[in-house]
């Protein structure tokens, strides 16, 4: 891997600072890139598990950037745990490449809070749909991260096959959930 450009992030961790290296390849992106509106989608029309999935596609990337031992999957799937180790890695990446920041903190307890709102009773269960919200300006700082520091981004905007079965079941089984939340007993 051949390196262009190296930095010194410092990221405070339980209250410890631990220093670590950041290596930026300009072929290989930092962070996982997906449009801000396919995130929005995708997250509606699998009913949030979309967003444990760009989680878990961006603590890969940081494993294997970093050479740490993180779990990826354990990461995503107990993701209101780590969520914010996340988006303050992402907040210092941007102010490290001179680029407007994010509210690591407000952000991830908002993300947290909705996302734990779905034993609401009905309708108000609703809500936790909200918390892609949180996730969007986030993103939104990632894909400005990767157009800085990649050449040749994709920038994932395009929905593949998949995505697209996703979609439309998932988004029916959306419109159905909702509909049925406010049909009398």
């Amino acid at each position: 891997m051949t390196t262009e450009d190296r930095s010194i992030a410092t990221s405070a961790i339980s209250g410890t600072s631990v220093a670590h290296e950041t290596v930026h390849d300009h072929g290989n992106p930092e962070f996982y890139s997906v449009s801000v509106p396919k995130l929005f989608v995708l997250s509606l029309c699998t009913l949030g598990l979309y967003e444990l999935y760009i989680q878990y596609r961006n603590w890969a990337l940081i494993k294997a950037r970093d050479n740490s031992d993180i779990k990826p999957f354990w990461r995503a799937f107990f993701a209101i745990f780590f969520v914010y180790g996340l988006f303050s890695r992402v907040d210092q990446s941007a102010r490290n490449h001179q680029l407007p920041g994010t509210a690591a903190g407000p952000l991830a307890a908002g993300w947290i809070i909705t996302t734990l709102l779905w034993r609401l009773p009905d309708p108000y269960w609703l809500i936790c749909y909200a918390a892609v919200f949180f996730l969007l300006p986030v993103q939104s700082a990632i894909n400005r991260i990767n157009s800085a520091t990649c050449t040749n981004l994709d920038t994932n905007g395009r929905y593949n096959g998949w995505e697209v079965a996703l979609v439309v079941v998932g988004g029916l089984f959306f419109v159905l959930a909702v509909i049925g939340t406010f049909l009398p007993e």
